[in-house]
């Protein structure tokens, strides 16, 4: 099966959806979805919904596999009339874009360390960003929060 083609195991749907509880206990609502069209985010994304207010979704193909610089890139293209971003997407692209927004400082707490540690399937880097979007630059984040499948009680 090609690797586009690939749906979600087990695991990783019900990864989803514990995330999918995390997040609505937290209170987080994209105004915006970035999506890779590949079978198994798109899976993700619907394991998260349905939303309380539905977000603009927005499946680019340039996300499928993709690098940091074209991360940067979609992230800059936003509308700054966007307040809130959640990008569904793969590795190493996202944990590469999670370490450029926290800059090039050596981390200094646990959350940051466990960010440059890796970037597990599934998991959540949520991150302050000041400015337009269209400024979005390396150490242009703030990290907020951090959580993996693992951390969550539904998947332990």
């Amino acid at each position: 099966m090609a690797d586009h083609a690939r749906p979600l195991n087990a695991r990783g749907r019900a990864s989803a959806v514990a995330m999918r509880d995390a997040i609505r206990q937290l209170g987080l609502v994209p105004d915006v979805v970035l999506v890779s069209p590949a079978v198994r985010t798109m899976q993700t994304l619907d394991a998260l919904g349905p939303w309380d207010e539905t977000p603009l979704i927005d499946p680019i193909e340039a996300l499928y596999l993709a690098d940091l610089k074209t991360l940067f890139a979609t992230l800059q293209g936003v509308a700054e009339t966007v307040r809130s971003v959640l990008l569904v997407g793969h590795n190493p692209g996202l944990h590469e874009l999670a370490i450029a927004l926290m800059g090039e400082s050596a981390p200094s707490d646990q959350m940051s360390r466990r960010v440059f540690e890796g970037y597990p399937t599934g998991a959540l880097a949520e991150f302050s960003v000041p400015g337009p979007w269209g400024s979005l630059a390396e150490g242009g984040g703030r990290l907020l929060r951090f959580l993996a499948p693992r951390d969550l009680p539904e998947t332990v």
